[in-house]
């Protein structure tokens, strides 16, 4: 026996380099294994979930870095309190708004010289007036919604253009903002509706046709942006009192998914957390800085796309908007959100994004163009293997050896000479597809978090972790998981079954509800400015979405 087993001990230089080849392949795989960019521990948990529930309802939610007794962050800086202290005064750096170069203090002559001339030449009253902006995404938008909000005058803003005529029919406004291009389509509402006799200003961007200017009725006065800003520059400044940050400064109007026509009454204290809630969803190491540049898909008008323009502002990016985003045309053309339309800020001379807000549907047709790309290379399927092998461990780069040699070409054959400089992509506005997630992260190769909006909430309602890489995808569900509560939102479900709950221990589903220094107040359509009650209150908003909470705290 002793023999026996000698012999098969019997070693020579063979063995022995091949042992040492074996002993050197182990530990280097061990070694250069990839690391998880975030501990595993701090994706296992969340969400902050409260202890007691009531009937019917699941506990309470909230953010794990905010926790349940934590404060919900209000504004982005101790400094900022309403919206005109987002222009940060002691930066005076020069970035692109769309396709103008501006720099902070000239932006903020700009708000105090229209300002001024608005209350000169549209006899606008403090406090009393209101202003409907009809205007596409632009920097006259900024300006004129930054201008208005420092005279305390409340503007009203459209999420479709289809809301025209029934909002100017149950809030007349005071004056009207608008392109010289949508002057005729109001002044035909104006005369079809019989206030033809009543006074009204219009103010346009742009230069209206003689053949327009022609029709318009004796006590309809319009007047041309240029003009208005160039009296403001003329004459002193008017200084009004500083509004508070609990003052609503906006409505904005959009349709429920029943068709009933709601108001989102929005406050400076609002967008303020609104911003502050857009830059947690980038961690730290990847926060915005001045170098960025920001892309969206979500119109101004609405609470969210304003939240995430502001953001730009604060941060002193550059910023522009898609074609998509735009709600008013001068032909029955409606934009698609698509490839083309993902690329549409080439339209502006704005530096290559590094992050962009999109839509699903942006991602959804961006994700196979590349890859179908990225297939035309022989070493592809050894690239996707070792990518999605990475992703599995938690771990993504775009620095790697595969993004070299198959991803970096597809990338920049579809996206073009941004695709180099694309840091993040922040999604939004719709429904995310779970199958496509993976896939969009082998895509893109960096950080992809999936939020949840809504027309009352000025920043993201549920957002996932921008370092979570995990493929949390539940069978029957198509949607991809949309994370926890932002970090100043707080969450519940209503309408939970109970028995299915504690009795078999099911994760609870039901009706969302939110609550949070970003939540608007709901108006209805009646003139005056009524907030309707939801169910017990105590701040709670319905969403009407149906969602599940899952054991991590993600919905």
């Amino acid at each position: 026996m002793a023999s026996l087993l000698s012999d098969y001990l019997v070693t020579d230089d063979t063995t022995i380099l091949l042992g040492l080849i074996a002993a050197t392949v182990f530990l280097l795989n061990n070694l250069y294994k990839p690391q998880p960019l975030v501990h595993p521990i701090l994706l296992g948990r969340q969400s902050d979930v409260a202890r007691v529930r009531h009937a019917g309802e699941s506990a309470v939610y909230r953010n794990y870095g905010t926790g349940l007794m934590g404060r919900f962050p209000l504004r982005p800086g101790k400094d900022v309190h309403i919206l005109a202290d987002l222009i940060k005064p002691d930066s005076d750096a020069s970035r692109t708004l769309w396709s103008t170069k501006i720099s902070n203090p000239t932006l903020q002559d700009r708000v105090a010289a229209f300002g001024t001339g608005l209350l000169r030449l549209g006899g606008l009253e403090v406090g009393e007036s209101n202003v409907l902006l009809l205007l596409n995404d632009c920097i006259e938008f900024i300006i004129a919604d930054l201008a208005l909000a420092s005279h305390s005058i409340p503007s009203f803003t459209l999420s479709a253009s289809n809301l025209l005529a029934s909002v100017l029919d149950s809030h007349p406004p005071s004056a009207i903002i608008t392109h010289a291009s949508m002057l005729p389509q109001i002044l035909e509402l104006i005369y079809d509706s019989g206030e033809g006799g009543r006074n009204h200003t219009i103010i346009v961007v742009g230069e209206p046709s003689p053949q327009t200017m022609a029709s318009v009725a004796s006590k309809v006065n319009v007047l041309r942006w240029s003009d208005v800003e160039r009296e403001g520059v003329r004459v002193e400044k008017i200084i009004s009192p500083i509004p508070k940050p609990s003052d609503v400064f906006t409505v904005s109007f959009f349709s429920s998914e029943s068709g009933h026509i709601q108001g989102a009454q929005l406050t400076h204290e609002n967008i303020t957390a609104g911003v502050a809630a857009v830059r947690a969803l980038l961690p730290l190491s990847h926060a915005f800085s001045q170098l960025d540049t920001v892309i969206s898909a979500h119109t101004l008008s609405s609470a969210y796309g304003r939240a995430i323009a502001y953001t730009a502002i604060y941060e002193g990016t550059s910023f522009a908007t898609l074609e998509s985003s735009k709600l008013f045309h001068e032909n029955e053309y409606t934009p698609q959100a698509n490839v083309t339309d993902a690329l549409s800020f080439k339209a502006y001379t704005i530096p290559s994004p590094t992050v962009a807000f999109f839509k699903p549907d942006h991602v959804h047709t961006l994700v196979p163009e590349i890859l179908k790309e990225a297939r035309k290379s022989l070493l592809f399927p050894f690239g996707w293997r070792h990518k999605l092998a990475s992703i599995s461990e938690g771990f993504m780069t775009r620095e790697s050896l595969w993004d070299r040699l198959v991803f970096d070409a597809a990338r920049s054959k579809v996206v073009g000479n941004g695709a180099a400089s694309l840091r993040a992509v922040i999604i939004s506005g719709g429904t995310f597809a779970a199958d496509t997630v993976t896939r969009a992260r082998i895509a893109f190769s960096i950080p992809i978090v999936n939020c949840y909006s809504h027309p009352l909430v000025a920043g993201p309602v549920l957002a996932s972790h921008a370092l979570d890489l995990q493929d949390l995808a539940v069978d029957g569900i198509a949607n991809a998981h949309t994370g926890p509560p932002s970090v100043n939102v707080e969450a519940k479900l209503v309408g939970v079954d109970d028995e299915q709950v504690e009795n078999h221990g099911a994760d609870p589903v039901g009706i969302l509800m939110v609550r949070g220094p970003t939540v608007g107040r709901l108006e209805s359509m009646e003139r005056s400015y009524v907030s309707i009650p939801s169910g017990e209150d105590e701040g709670w908003v319905g969403t009407g979405l149906r969602a599940t909470a899952q054991t991590n705290g993600g919905v």
